[in-house]
Parts: C-alpha cells; structure tokens; sequence
C-alpha cells in the first residue's frame, strides 16, 4: 500500500503539481518569452487610429488581430515588425512610411514587411512611401483586398512587387512612382481592374509590362511616363476600356507606333490621347498617322 501511495504522489507532481511560475504554459498568455511578442492573438480589435513612431508602438499592438481604423507605420529606428504578426486587417488606411522632407518621414532603416504577413484586407488606401531600403513587399503575400488606393513610391531599392500577387482589384487608383529598379510588375499579375487611374512613372529599369496582362478596364487615366527600357505595350493586351485619358511621354526605348496595337484593341474610350517624347514620331500625331 506504501508502495502505491508514492508512485501516486510521482504521477500528481509531474502531471497535475503546482504551478509556481503564473507566466508558464497553464497560466500565461504569452507563449513567445524570449522575445516578448504575444503569439495568443487574443486582444482582438484595436480601435481608432494608431501611428507606430518607435519600435515601442509595434509591441503595444501586439496581439491584436485589427484595426478598426488607419494604421501609420513612419518611424525612424523602426528595424523590426514581427510584433504585427497577428493582424490580420486594417479598417482604415495603411501607411507604410509617408512623403515628407527630411529624414523624420518614413522608414529609413526598415528593410522587410514580413511582420505584416497574416495581413488579408485594408479597408482604404495602402501607400507605401519613402521607405529607402525596402527590398521587397513579400511580407504582404497574403493580402488579397485593397478598398481604395494602391500606392508604392518613392522607394529607390525595391526591386520586386511580388508580394502584391493576391491582390485582384483596385477600386480607386494603382500608381508606380519612384523606383529605379523595378524590373517587371510581375507582382501585379492578379489585378483585373482599376478603378481610377493606373500611373507608372520614373521606373527607369522597367523592362516590360507583363505584370500588367490581367487588366481589363482602366477607369480613368493610364499614364505611363520617364520608364525604360521596355519596347512594347504587350503587357496591356488585356485591356478593353480607358474610361478618359491616355497618355505615353518620354519613355526612351518605347515607338510611338506601339500605341496604335493598343489602341486598336480597345472597345471604349480613351477621351483624350496624348503620345510624346517617346523613341520616335514616325506614328505622330496618334492615332491619326497610325499605319
């Protein structure tokens, strides 16, 4: 009986004994103690607006799923985001870096977004701005809704938007501005319409527009500007409507004559056609001189 009485003693103390330690597996929330980021997922929805302007911001929002408003990521010392790991959508806007003068806006130390990548949905506009060493958006492979605005600028070492590639419609304007070595929009691949305008422009290593082919309606504007060294708009094969304005200037490598394949397969619009500066006039004024 003695016997038996311990070996029920052994069972209790390794299987159901005290827990000393409130922070432990059985009593704790934070199941990541070496580096603080609380993988529960349980504080649910912030909400209101929130503004992360030093690494300090990105650990108050840990554990929490949304965002009920905009969230604005322009922060100086910013290295590191993996404390977002649990949001998985922004009501309002999100704001990756924002344009401002001096070395006070944006992101200038920030390198990834992969701390954002159970992100599925933005309800507004995703801007991506001023962010001087993002190399890629592959922290954002799993979002596949944008409400209004898609906007990358002004990013001089990002070199792919492959992390973009959920992403199916853009309800109000998709623009390309500022980055010198983008070679292809392949990221873009998924996208069939947008809503306003899509503008390309000063993405001097661009190559083609392949990333574009999904693309059936434009809107508004289509303006493609100070980008090379691509030949051809093959990339826009798909595209059957230009709600308004087209316009191709000042692309270095590109025949005004490409236009005219453009234009011959569209079935609405544009209102206004505007072609200049390109490799050569031998088809100027479009589409008047259009063999």
């Amino acid at each position: 009986m003695r016997h038996l009485l311990l070996m029920a003693l052994a069972t209790a103390l390794v299987f159901g004994g005290c827990d000393d330690d409130p922070s432990g597996s059985d009593g704790g929330t934070d199941t990541d103690t070496d580096t603080g980021t609380d993988t529960d997922c349980a504080l649910g929805t912030y909400s209101g607006d929130f503004e992360i302007t030093a690494q300090s911001d990105i650990a108050a929002l840990a554990g929490y799923t949304s965002i009920s408003g905009d969230l604005i990521i322009n922060c100086p010392l910013c290295t590191d985001l993996s404390e977002l790991i649990c949001l998985t959508s922004v009501g309002g806007e999100l704001w990756i870096g924002i344009v401002g003068d001096d070395e006070s806006f944006g992101n200038p130390v920030l390198a990834n977004l992969d701390g954002l990548s159970a992100l599925t949905s933005v309800g507004g506009s995703l801007k991506i701005w001023n962010n001087p060493f993002l190399t890629n958006l592959e922290g954002l492979s799993a979002l596949t809704s944008v409400g209004e605005d898609l906007m990358i600028l002004l990013n001089p070492t990002l070199a792919s938007l492959d992390g973009l590639g959920g992403i199916t419609s853009v309800n109000g304007s998709l623009e390309i501005w500022n980055l010198p070595l983008l070679a292809n929009l392949n990221g873009l691949s998924g996208i069939t319409s947008v809503g306003v305008n899509l503008e390309i422009y000063d993405a001097s290593a661009l190559t083609n527009l392949d990333g574009l082919s999904g693309i059936t309606s434009v809107g508004e504007d289509l303006s493609i500007g100070e980008s090379g060294p691509f030949t051809d708009l093959d990339g826009l094969s798909a595209l059957t409507s230009i709600g308004e304005r087209l316009a191709i200037y000042d692309n270095p490598k590109l025949s005004d004559c490409e236009v005219c394949p453009l234009l011959d397969q569209l079935t609405s619009g544009p209102t206004s056609i505007n072609v200049y500066n390109n490799l050569d006039n031998n088809c100027s004024p479009v589409p008047a001189n259009c063999p």
